[in-house]
């Protein structure tokens, strides 16, 4: 008798799971990521509007956010 569970391991084994970004290039990517985070929080702590938080706020916390990710994973700590 065949669980469900097990169907779905093997048609997964099928077709591996590929990164978007290669192991090869996460550094440079962190790296991108962090230092244009930091110009962005820069030019955003010099002058803070409310017209600058979706202009310069938000995309310098998500740079911020996968930039840290991808550097975490490039250097092998694994969270």
């Amino acid at each position: 008798m065949s669980s469900p569970l097990n169907d779905i391991w093997e048609a997964a084994s099928a077709t591996p799971y590929h990164p978007t970004i290669a192991k090869s290039a996460q550094f440079t990517a962190g790296f991108t990521l962090l230092i244009f985070a930091f110009i962005l929080t820069g030019i955003f702590g010099l002058n803070r509007s409310i017209v600058n938080l979706p202009l310069l706020g938000i995309p310098a916390s998500l740079a911020f956010g996968f930039g840290a990710v991808y550097m975490i994973c490039a250097v092998g700590v694994y969270v």
